[in-house]
């Protein structure tokens, strides 16, 4: 058998997947990209023995992902590749090509579920103070005003960096204090609102957008000096430049410091997988870990014995020395 025809095979079956991505799932071309190399690089590790993607078994998955390891590629990298496997075997599935998902047995990295990275609730404070003081100076200018109202958004609800450079106005219900958000895959879902969100996005559009909308028609909220849509290289650059000396902050560690904060005070697991726009439960979970680390923290430092050091035993009235 020609080897030739595995290679056109799996292209051939990588492009539809791709196809499939894109059109029917709606996710956004970085993410296409993004699952289009690993299958690519599944596809390439086939190969090498002849190997077609359609009669994968779960040998060839276990040789791939070892071969990642041994080429110390960081497990959350693994995992995610891993990820997009089982959405590629899960999809062949449902369109009935294959009757056994390769996929189905194998075992997810344990750093998969590594504690998401947020900042302590004093950093975030500091961060929407500096610069919503700047946004309320009498002089503040359109690009002062826009910033504030990024990061209070970003924070109260939880959103993507993403999803700010995608809302439009007419996303907005200040009046019922929410927005409406367009996630992955185009899923469409109501965020509440803050007041101090609320007020920072008005301030930004009565006095901040109309100086930055130039001629023509641009339905994006949040605009650059020049008038276009943000990108969110953009974004991630004003964040990090926001941040408080020393903070290393970013549009993802607001949005996890928002869910962080949330379950911390309380919030339940439900209510913030809606806010957050999780299609499973379990991705949202990974934060009563987070929660839990907190209570551990607190524990140690407030539990008359908690704290880890030794206390000098207090003598007994009346004992005789």
């Amino acid at each position: 058998m020609d080897p030739n025809a595995n290679v056109t095979g799996n292209a051939r079956l990588v492009r539809e997947y791709a196809a499939y991505l894109r059109v029917e799932k709606g996710l956004r071309p970085a993410s296409c990209s993004a699952y289009t190399l690993d299958l690519e690089q599944f596809a390439e590790h086939l190969e090498k023995t002849d190997g077609l993607l359609l009669t994968a078994v779960q040998a060839d998955v276990s040789a791939f992902m070892q071969g990642l390891r041994a080429n110390q590629v960081e497990s959350r990298s693994i995992a995610r590749k891993l990820s997009g496997l089982r959405g590629f075997y899960r999809w062949l599935l449902m369109d009935k090509r294959i009757s056994h998902d390769p996929t189905v047995n194998i075992e997810t990295p344990a750093s998969w579920k590594i504690l998401p990275k947020s900042l302590a609730e004093t950093e975030v404070a500091a961060m929407l103070d500096r610069t919503g003081i700047a946004a309320q100076h009498p002089e503040a200018d359109a690009l002062a005003l826009r910033d504030h109202a990024i990061l209070e958004l970003l924070y109260a609800g939880g959103l993507r960096v993403g999803e700010i450079c995608a809302l439009r106005e007419e996303d907005l219900h200040l009046d019922q204090a929410r927005a409406q958000v367009r996630g992955k895959g185009d899923k469409e879902r109501i965020v509440p609102l803050g007041d101090k969100a609320v007020a920072a996005i008005e301030a930004y559009l009565q006095r901040g957008r109309p100086a930055l909308a130039k001629a023509g028609i641009q339905r994006a909220l949040f605009l650059s000096k020049n008038g276009k849509i943000l990108t969110r290289q953009w974004v991630w650059e004003m964040v990090r430049s926001a941040a408080p000396s020393g903070t290393k902050a970013s549009p993802h560690k607001l949005r996890h410091s928002c869910a962080t904060h949330m379950v911390e005070h309380g919030a339940d697991l439900r209510s913030v997988q809606t806010l957050l726009g999780h299609a499973d439960i379990a991705t949202t979970q990974v934060y009563t870990h987070v929660a839990m680390e907190h209570l551990k923290q607190v524990h140690r430092l407030h539990h008359p014995r908690g704290k880890r050091r030794e206390r000098p035993a207090e003598p007994i009235a009346g004992a005789v020395a």
